[in-house]
């Protein structure tokens, strides 16, 4: 290594002699040690400067980086060693050093020790698992480790489990942020008191070596950043972060040291003096000056400058009073980014360069540049902060950065150094390319600092936090400003954001402002923005440039070609930029002395307003065609003036404008809702289906109380203080249904499709209801308002939980009280809604728990106005509708159709009083009388929805009626105005009553009205009596609005501009396309009171219908009792309002008794009523229908009839009931089956075979099942593990593995079954099909691509018939039903000749009716049904012969597949046979078809006669000893075979079908096999004791009757033939070893070996059930036994029960007992002549298996998450990304994780075929969801995990606690045991070997 260079930097060279660097090297701890002990002492000069040459050499900064930089520097640096070695070495100085000689292990520890671990400061990254719990954070942001967590005590507190997006650390201990109740055991205490104080000596070399290290550090940082032209790229940046890797992360240890070192390194981080000396680059170090170049070359690369010393520095000395914040540097800067001129003092107002805006001129003239530009770094904490930044926040540092936040003084100066750099930050954060990565670092940052109150005040006051904050917005907006096209193109001086820029798009300004969110929410903060009139101005100013951002131009040729999807990226600016920090500054406007706050916001949000208006050039019309969806100003105003009315006692009208500005205010607002129409009519459908994504986006539940509520309350606040006919007329005209408002019944539309009228005049009175009863912001309490948003949600559907907390508009800050989940959103939910538990539907889906309103609430509630308020989709609102409907036909309150209910609403606010005059306006009464007038007269384009609103309209205004107004009396008052003929005054109640004559209308001159002659002058004479009966009235909307807008603009006296007001009239009329209109004069002669009583008998078909029920009943007027609440349909609604409108006035009351006492004139001629219409047509489809289904049927059959080619009977196809294989009549000669393909029936033939549609599957269920009742537990410590040498399938195998070790291999393979595991199970839906139909079917599957959930190339389908998965066919043998029943006729032959009859046709090979020889269809697809069964298992699950592929393999693998499908019935059938009955599949097995397959096969293997066991169990054999003595290996012994596999092998070697009578006598043989081995287990079992005892009883027993049929004598002689062998002899003293201690009394026994013989005649029932189609019959556990002996005629039929049932009763031996037995044990006794252990290990069978389950689920779900989520992976020993556990055999896999991939298959699906076959069931760790692996495909099967709502948290979301749902783990048990995933799953999909 070449030597440093070694100049120290102040004083003389140190004394001590050069060290060679090895040298060194070897010494460094007793350097160390002398230098500590240098220092140590008072005069500690000289030990100083020796350190200081020792440090300058070690860490000088050249050498490690040289490499990396390459160039010229490499050779500056003269070579050097590895980069890495000289690091290495640095590092191992600097660790001895600090440790003074000693070891740094024992040094960490010692300075551990002086820990005051008040806080716990934990910092995580993204991804880690934290908690957070509401009830003890005082900032929302609030969050705890999971270890504070769980030492914490917080039952019952709202809290949730997270993953963390962007990092963050642990606040336990810190009380600015949460509660100290919640802090965990270990920060509770107050600790500093006790911890003793710091040793000088031992922190001591730490604070002379660390500045050297850091600003080693630094200079490695500037040294690897070289500053190219273009931005640096991130190869480079990460180069240098992963050479400097060991560096931090040795910082970073040293910050886990404890308090005691985090004050050192605090220290030397903030030290100013420090700094200076080591970096001011002064000084003969050519490094250190090249260094510092770079480092200025770096700030200016950054567009920042270094102010020189004499410069005050802007940062350190705030301003008093108003902020020193001019907006004019900003607002100023031309659109780019870029620097902002600073001889630019003041820009000229005329200026008209892009982003140019009217100047605001604050108090104060300075420009504050320096929070854009200046940077100055007094310390190694700045400078180290700004490399951060400069390096785009690497992970590392970060940690770093904030691992050191515990220590209180280094917060601060943390906090204050990273305000400083905020604009830098922002800077940076625009160029980064990874701005995701670097936006969530950023946060987790900031959110440590800001959320402390205490800490942002104090940056507030000390550093203008607020001032930076906005700036750097503004300034960040600024960067992507285009010019606004609303209103007018070419002269709008409004600029806004373009939605399209990366930085709207990508949320890039997401993490500046949630910190602006954050500050605010502290109310010291947002008192000082509030109070700060600079500050305001800048900020409407920024908000100004999201008004009328993403303007929509509506298409009106061609569809627009390209959809632009910006409108998202426009909804989530305003609403995270604009009304999140609106509604943090709301908050802190709660009571009377903040009304200050109020009048500042409103006073400048008009301001801004006023601008807007002026930029866009707005005088009255809007321009049509176009809408903006975003107008924050508006809503800032709506939402204070709200707030100032309900909580700061305000007078509304000292904070409103003028009535100019009022009606200018009111226009956008109202373009909005009447475009929100207008795109529900399909309006906008060229534009593409973004805008209808707008249309639902601005009411959806995140945004409408930040958009909708503030514009509709808006809307209100104007209705209420202007003119009402004004407002009236100016809705219909936005709306565009002016000229559908006229008595003529027809008319021109020179604004709207007449294809669309109906909707928008729909849509304009929904509107005015909405306005005229929605109370949100008028008067409603929070828990009322709380309470209606509920109540609607619930009532378009049920809701879960958490749905309803998503759904309901809670205010977004998160201060404001109402949080969702909080008491109150509990409490109003029990109110209203009841629980519904999660349940199953039949169909295997799982339903999750919900919420549904109660009844009451339907009754009195449920409030179709705020549901139309609030849906999203329109079906919601007739879902609603409906769901009241079936509630009200329920419970008998309405059966016909209802209306929507009329409900009362809250009283309004006196503020708001003015909203009602609306209704008290001609001009609405007017369109009232109108619409009734047409609807009665039938006109085109009105529907039922239409009257409904008019009839609401009209009830409201009776509800709402001025008291003040005399009865009687018309008020005639004000000015006379055009429509003045038409009503006498603007009261409802008085109008109602007043008759219109005669109306002047203009229509087409095609029009029916003009052909009549007008009437006016013969019938004038008889009106006489009403004032204007002459003169016709004739009313123009337009013309009134225009009147009302030109008087107010006139008497607001400003300048009517009158050029542009004739442009804005004239855009309305349509140039020249309307045919000429003539004036006609309509005879009306009705008032609205008359149109109601027609309206009722339209209504209800009938003439006279109306009959006022007070004539009868004069009590109803006297005490009326209306209902706040009602329901019922039209007619119920038109009584209603007769009633209302005779109870407020007598007139009206003797008016309405006039007309109904005249006769009622004729309705117009139209038969039929609307609703009866509507049931006609209803009617008349149907019948159609009908037709053409029946014309369907019939040519479908006859179709089929052609297909036949056969003359065939033709069955008709029962097609409703499952086709079953029908079971004949005897004298049908064969079973006749029926294809579900072609819909033929008939008999399977050898050459057209039928086959069952069947599933195969593997299945290793059964290898599962275990000894014990007790189902295992799944592990969750380290200490449980599953061990599977229990399960049924383990020992199975080591029994055949004992057996091939001492027996011949073929003789083995006989005598055991396999298939439990691996074995393969056969299940069919019971449909059949011609096996060549299904060929030409399988056919059209496989060219179909549409994508199946199959693979049709595997043999995969799905039955035609009931969709139920399938992979193959099953050939159904022709046989016929006659021979079955002759076959099961008893013969009379003794068992010695059926004996003999079994062994002949045994040994006769292929005695079959079908000739093998002769290869037919049926015989082809029987072998390749055979193939499939061999190729739905691996290998490994079939050849367990020595010799491979022997016959006996095959042999053995038959057999073996009849036993797994008996066992796994029995096991559907609950383990035993109790029950009776047919299988619980129904007909659906296929057993039958099955034993015909396999018997086919086994039969081409006939066993040698010598080795047929079948001749060991009914022969004596007479030469034993020379048969044993020739081979090699021997025989398995008769006694160690298994009689289940036994049984199954002489069946299917017979030829099938078999005689029921042979059935019996191989049963009968086989018990007395089965009985003996029961015998001689249990003999091994018992003590010696036992056995002599036994001996003795059974000798004395032997002489009496019946001796073979006696157990005591049969176990005796069992006991003594035995004996002769070794069999007995114990091993040593194992006295009690088998033997159990308890002595068996003859009862035991006889239970003994009742269980022992169990399993076997179950499986024989079984068999004898399927083949011969014998019932079983149900019976007691305790009879089981009996009852199957009976029926399987092992007992003798004249068996009497009454003394206890004996088993040895059943016996029937063909050859003498005694002899047989002894033949038996003489195998035995030869072999445990040698093998003593094993012989009696093979004697003892336990064949008691229970059920097989699932691995038993602990209560709570964290118990599992806890464990499993930070367990380490086997393979790789890394935390796995997606953890997962095996839901059988507990083996934790990690899914997708390629370390543990083996040959392209990854663990998860190498484990489902290992332990289940090709079947796994996975618990997913991090999702608390199941995964099912069937094979190929996979899918999501649920979870069993639900919260205390009942709901599932798929990927913890939530993190809420969840606990087992024991029916669901009970469903998912139920499925793997029947194998009915791939029936009852639905949605499946291929994986690829990849999970």
């Amino acid at each position: 290594m070449a030597a440093p260079a070694a100049a120290a930097v102040g004083g003389p060279q140190p004394p001590q002699p050069e060290l060679s660097a090895s040298g060194l090297a070897l010494d460094k701890a007793a350097t160390a040690a002398h230098l500590k002990e240098a220092l140590s002492r008072p005069d500690n000069r000289a030990g100083a400067e020796e350190l200081q040459a020792l440090l300058e050499r070690v860490l000088s900064a050249e050498r490690p980086l040289a490499a990396a930089a390459g160039g010229e520097e490499a050779a500056a640096a003269g070579g050097g060693g590895s980069p890495g070695a000289a690091e290495e070495e640095a590092l191992e100085w600097c660790k001895c050093l600090l440790a003074g000689g000693g070891g740094y292990d024992e040094f960490c520890a010692a300075v551990r020790a002086y820990d005051p671990a008040a806080l716990c400061g934990l910092v995580w990254t993204a991804n880690f698992v934290a908690y957070r719990c509401r009830t003890c954070g005082i900032s929302p942001c609030m969050s705890l480790c999971a270890e504070c967590f769980h030492q914490g005590d917080h039952t019952g507190h709202d809290f949730n489990m997270f993953r963390s997006q962007a990092g963050g650390a642990c606040d336990c201990g810190d009380s600015n942020v949460m509660r100290e109740s919640g802090f965990c055991k270990r920060h509770q205490i107050k600790s500093s008191s006790n911890i003793p104080c710091v040793p000088k000596d031992l922190l001591m070399m730490s604070e002379f070596v660390l500045p050297r290290f850091i600003f080693c550090l630094i200079q490695y940082l500037r040294e690897g950043y070289n500053e190219p032209a273009d931005v640096p790229s991130e190869k480079d940046l990460n180069k240098v972060l992963q050479l400097l890797e060991p560096q931090i992360s040795f910082l970073e240890d040293l910050t886990k040291m404890g308090g005691a070192m985090r004050s050192v390194l605090t220290q030397v981080l903030t030290n100013q003096q420090n700094y200076k000396e080591l970096t001011s680059g002064l000084g003969e170090n050519a490094c250190a000056k090249k260094s510092h170049e770079k480092y200025l070359i770096a700030l200016k690369s950054s567009g920042l400058t270094y102010p020189e010393d004499k410069l005050v520095y802007g940062m350190q000395e705030p301003s008093a009073g108003t902020s020193t914040l001019a907006v004019q540097g900003f607002a100023g800067a031309t659109g780019t980014l870029g620097q902002v001129d600073s001889s630019d003092e003041e820009d000229q107002d005329g200026s008209q360069g892009l982003g140019k805006r009217k100047r605001v001129k604050l108090s104060s003239g300075t420009k504050d540049q320096s929070i854009m530009d200046v940077l100055k770094h007094k310390s190694f904490l700045e400078e180290l902060l700004f490399w951060t930044i400069k390096y785009e926040f690497p992970q590392k540092m970060v940690t770093f950065l904030l691992n050191m936040l515990p220590d209180q003084e280094y917060k601060v100066a943390f906090t204050k150094t990273f305000v400083q750099h905020y604009a830098f930050i922002m800077k940076t954060l625009k160029k980064s390319h990874e701005s995701d990565t670097m936006s969530n670092r950023i946060v987790h940052i900031s959110v440590q600092l800001f959320s402390n109150e205490e800490l942002a005040r104090q940056v507030t006051e000390e550093c203008q936090l607020l001032d930076i904050m906005v700036t750097v917005l503004l300034y960040m907006m600024e960067s992507c400003l285009i010019k606004s096209e609303l209103q007018d193109e070419e002269n709008s001086l409004h600029v806004v954001v373009n939605c399209g820029e990366a930085l709207l798009k990508n949320n890039t300004y997401w993490p500046l402002v949630s910190d602006f969110i954050n500050i605010l929410s502290h109310q010291s903060v947002a008192k000082r923005f509030l109070e700060d009139h600079g500050l305001l101005v800048t900020w409407m100013n920024f908000v100004s440039f999201f008004q009328g951002m993403n303007l929509n131009k509506r298409e009106l040729n061609e569809h627009v070609e390209f959809e632009s999807q910006t409108y998202y990226a426009a909804f989530a600016a305003e609403l995270e930029a604009c009304a999140q920090p609106m509604w943090g500054l709301l908050s802190h406007c709660k009571v009377r002395e903040t009304q200050e706050y109020t009048r500042n916001v409103v006073r400048y949000c008009l301001e801004a307003l006023q601008d807007w208006f002026d930029a866009i050039n707005f005088v009255d019309e809007p321009a049509p065609n176009q809408v903006t969806f975003h107008l924050p100003l508006h809503r800032y105003y709506a939402m204070f003036l709200s707030k100032a009315v309900k909580c700061q006692e305000l007078d509304l009208d000292s904070v409103l404008p003028d009535q100019e500005m009022l009606m200018k205010l009111m226009i956008h607002p109202l373009q909005i809702q009447a475009s929100l129409a207008e795109i529900h009519s399909n309006m906008w459908v060229r534009n593409g289906l973004q805008i209808k994504g707008q249309a639902m986006t601005y009411v959806q539940s995140h945004f409408c109380n930040s958009m909708i509520d503030p514009d509709i309350y808006l809307l209100q606040v104007c209705a209420s203080r202007l003119d009402p006919d004004y407002f009236i007329s100016s809705v219909f005209e936005r709306f565009k249904v002016v000229d559908l408002l006229t008595m003529a019944s027809q008319h021109q539309n020179t604004v709207l499709d007449a294809e669309h009228e109906r909707s928008m005049l729909e849509g304009a009175l929904t509107f005015l209801v909405i306005l005229l009863s929605l109370r949100l912001h008028l008067g409603m309490s929070d828990d009322e308002i709380l309470r209606a948003e509920m109540v609607a949600q619930l009532c378009m559907n049920d809701r879960t939980h958490s749905s309803l907390l998503d759904l309901i508009p809670e205010n977004p800050n998160p201060k404001s009280g109402i949080i969702p989940g909080s008491y109150s959103f509990e409490s109003v939910l029990s109110a209203v809604a009841d629980f519904k538990a999660p349940v199953f539907e039949p169909g295997g889906s799982m339903q999750q728990g919900m919420y549904t309103p109660k009844a009451e609430v339907w009754d009195q509630e449920f409030d179709p106005v705020m549901v139309i308020l609030r849906t999203v989709y329109r079906r919601d609102v007739q879902s609603a509708m409906d769901r009241y409907t079936a509630f009200l036909k329920q419970s008998g309150k309405f059966p016909g159709n209802p209306w929507p209910p009329y409900k009362k609403r809250t009283p309004l606010h006196p503020s708001y009083k003015g909203l009602m005059r609306l209704l008290h306006c001609k001009t609405l009464h007017i369109v009232l009388f109108t619409l009734l007038y047409k609807i009665l007269m039938d006109h085109q384009n009105l529907s039922e929805h239409v009257l409904c609103m008019v009839l609401y309209l009209i009830e409201l205004g009776l509800e709402n009626s001025p008291e003040e107004e005399s009865d009687e009396e018309a008020s005639v008052g004000g000015p006379e105005r055009c429509h003045d003929s038409w009503f006498p005054g603007s009261n409802l109640v008085s109008n109602m009553r007043h008759f219109i004559n005669y109306v002047r209308v203009k229509v087409p001159e095609t029009a029916p009205e003009v052909k009549r002659d007008s009437p006016a002058s013969t019938s004038s004479d008889s009106l006489g009596s009403l004032q204007n009966s002459g003169t016709a009235q004739v009313f123009s909307l337009v013309a009134e609005r225009r009147k009302k807008f030109q008087e107010i603009i006139n008497r607001s006296s400003s300048e009517a501009d009158q050029v542009v007001r004739p442009k804005a009239s004239s855009k309305w009329s349509a140039p020249g396309s309307a045919p000429p209109l003539t004036t006609a004069i309509l005879e009306i002669k009705e008032s609205i009171l008359s149109l109601l009583i027609k309206l009722h008998h339209k209504l209800s078909g009938k003439q006279n219908s109306y009959y006022p029920p007070w004539l009868d009943d004069i009590e109803i007027l006297i005490q009326p009792e209306i209902p706040k609440y009602s329901h019922g349909d039209g007619i119920t609604a038109v009584e209603r309002i007769l009633l209302k409108a005779a109870l407020q006035s007598r007139m009206n009351k003797r008016i309405i008794e006039e007309i109904c006492r005249k006769v009622t004139p004729p309705v117009p001629p139209k038969k039929i009523t609307a609703a009866e219409k509507k049931t006609l047509d209803k009617e008349e489809r149907r019948q159609k229908a009908r037709e053409r289904q029946q014309k369907l049927l019939a040519e479908f059959a006859s179709r089929q009839k052609s297909f036949m080619e056969t003359a065939m009977d033709v069955d008709s196809p029962e097609t409703d009931i499952p086709m079953e294989i029908t079971t004949a009549e005897p004298q049908v000669s064969e079973t006749v089956y029926d294809c579900v393909i072609c819909g033929q029936s008939g008999p399977s033939s050898e050459d057209r075979p039928t086959g069952l549609v069947v599933l195969l599957q593997a299945s290793s269920v059964l290898g599962q099942c275990r000894d014990s009742t007790e189902p295992k537990k799944l592990p969750i410590t380290e200490e449980e593990q599953i061990y599977p040498w229990d399960t049924c399938a383990a020992v199975h195998d080591v029994r055949l593995s004992l057996l091939q070790r001492y027996f011949k291999d073929s003789s083995c393979l006989l005598a055991v079954s396999i298939g439990w595991e691996g074995g393969v199970y056969v299940q069919t839906c019971g449909h059949t099909l011609h096996i060549d139909c299904h060929k030409s079917y399988m056919e059209s599957l496989r060219n179909d691509q549409v994508l199946q959930g199959f693979s049709v190339d595997k043999g995969e389908f799905t039955c035609p018939l009931c969709r139920q998965f399938a992979n193959s066919v099953l050939p159904c043998y022709p046989g016929s039903n006659v021979e079955s029943n002759l076959w099961q006729r008893p013969s009379n032959k003794s068992i010695q000749d059926l004996i003999k009859d079994v062994e002949d046709l045994q040994g006769r090979p292929g005695a079959f009716p079908v000739s093998i020889s002769s290869e037919t269809n049926l015989s082809k697809e029987m072998e390749s049904v055979m193939k499939d069964i061999k190729n739905t298992t691996q290998k490994k699950y079939r050849d367990y012969s020595k010799t491979p592929g022997s016959p006996d393999n095959d042999f053995l693998f038959m057999y073996s597949v009849a036993r797994t499908n008996l066992e796994l019935e029995l096991i559907h059938r609950g383990g035993n046979l109790c029950s009776g009955g047919a299988s619980t599949a129904g007909k659906r097995s296929c057993l039958n078809q099955l034993f015909h397959v396999l018997a086919l096969h086994m039969r081409l293997y006939s066993i040698d006669s010598e080795y047929n066991p079948w001749r060991k169990l009914t022969q004596l054999i007479e030469e034993m000893n020379s048969r044993l003595g020739n081979e090699e290996q021997p025989e398995v012994p008769i006694l160690y075979h298994d009689v289940t596999s036994l049984l199954l092998i002489q069946i299917l070697m017979m030829p099938q079908p078999l005689h029921k009578d042979h059935f019996t006598c191989i049963v009968k043989v086989l018990f007395t096999l089965l009985y003996t081995q029961a015998l001689a287990a249990l003999s091994v079992k018992c003590s010696e004791e036992d056995r002599s005892a036994w001996k003795h009883v059974g000798a004395l027993k032997k002489n009496t009757c019946e001796v073979e049929k006696s157990y005591e004598v049969l176990l005796s002689f069992v006991i003594s033939e035995l004996s002769k062998g070794k069999l007995y002899h114990e091993e040593g003293t194992q006295e009690c070893a088998m033997g159990s201690p308890i002595a068996w009394s003859p009862e035991s026994i006889e239970k003994y070996l009742q269980d022992f013989c169990l399993p076997f005649m179950r499986i024989t029932s079984l068999l004898q059930h399927h083949l011969f189609g014998e019932d079983l019959s149900s019976c007691q556990e305790e009879e089981e036994f009996s009852v199957l002996a009976s029926c399987l005629g092992l007992l003798p039929t004249f068996y009497q029960t009454e003394h206890p049932f004996i088993s040895a009763s059943c016996l029937d031996w063909s050859v003498p007992a005694f002899d047989i037995i002894s033949q038996w044990c003489f195998e035995i006794n030869s072999f445990t002549e040698q093998h003593t252990e094993q012989g009696k290990a093979l004697l003892i069978q336990d064949s008691r298996w229970k059920l097989p389950h699932l691995l038993q689920l602990p209560e709570n779900y964290n118990t599992i998450f806890q464990y499993y989520h930070r367990k380490t992976c086997s393979v790789c020993t890394k935390v796995p990304k997606d953890p997962a556990v095996c839901l059988v055999c507990g083996t934790f896999v990690c899914l997708k994780g390629l370390c543990c991939k083996q040959q392209s298959y990854c663990e998860c699906v190498l484990h489902s075929q290992n332990c289940g076959a090709g079947t796994g069931i996975f618990l997913l760790i991090n999702a608390s969801v199941i995964i099912i692996i069937r094979g190929h495909r996979f899918c999501l099967w649920g979870s069993v995990y639900l919260d205390a709502h009942g709901e599932e948290d798929r990927d913890l979301r939530r993190g809420k606690p969840l606990y087992i749902c024991k029916e669901r783990y009970k469903v998912l048990e139920q499925q793997w045991i029947s194998h009915t995933f791939d029936h009852i799953n639905k949605r499946w999909g291929p994986h690829y070997n990849g999970l």
